[in-house]
């Protein structure tokens, strides 16, 4: 650390030698003064610089979990004999999650029974009340909510959202 101090003092007394000789208004001469003195010993910035590290992941090991959850429960969230919308014989993947007298929960429905339809997949429906031990394992506590292989997705989205998570 006495070197970066000591590197700061020098820039600063170099800086401070050249203000003297400069109008405030000109830094031009200032900033060579600087950039001369660092490039003379390019070791005067070395203890500035931290080493790079990773990013940190806050959620990292949650995420881990959660994809675990959702790899244990696949068979069941997608399988292709369950009741859904869509082309039957497409691959499952939406498990849609709604409850009865959910007016938000008809509405996506019809949309995502559209989307299904044109974008040639399935979604196996499942009712919160009945199916209420798989939603709690889930976490789901909001209907209609949407599970897909790597992602939970709770109230309901309009299919062009939806759309984009089933991109390619």
């Amino acid at each position: 650390m006495r070197q970066v101090w000591t590197g700061a003092a020098l820039l600063t007394a170099a800086a401070a030698a050249t203000a003297q000789d400069v109008p405030a208004t000109s830094r031009s001469p200032l900033g060579e003064a600087i950039r001369a003195a660092l490039v003379a010993s390019p070791d005067l910035l070395a203890g500035l610089t931290a080493p790079s590290r990773p990013p940190l992941d806050l959620y990292g090991d949650a995420i881990d979990r959660d994809l675990a959850l959702l790899g244990r429960l696949a068979p069941r969230l997608f399988d292709p004999a369950r009741p859904g919308l869509g082309p039957t014989g497409a691959p499952t993947r939406i498990a849609f999650f709604t409850r009865a007298g959910c007016t938000p929960c008809a509405t996506a429905q019809a949309e995502l029974a559209a989307l299904a339809t044109r974008m040639g997949f399935r979604a196996a429906l499942f009712d919160m009340d009945r199916d209420a031990g798989l939603a709690r394992d889930l976490g789901i506590d909001t209907a209609p909510s949407y599970v897909l292989p790597d992602r939970l997705l709770r109230g309901a989205m309009p299919g062009i959202v939806l759309e984009r998570y089933l991109a390619p």
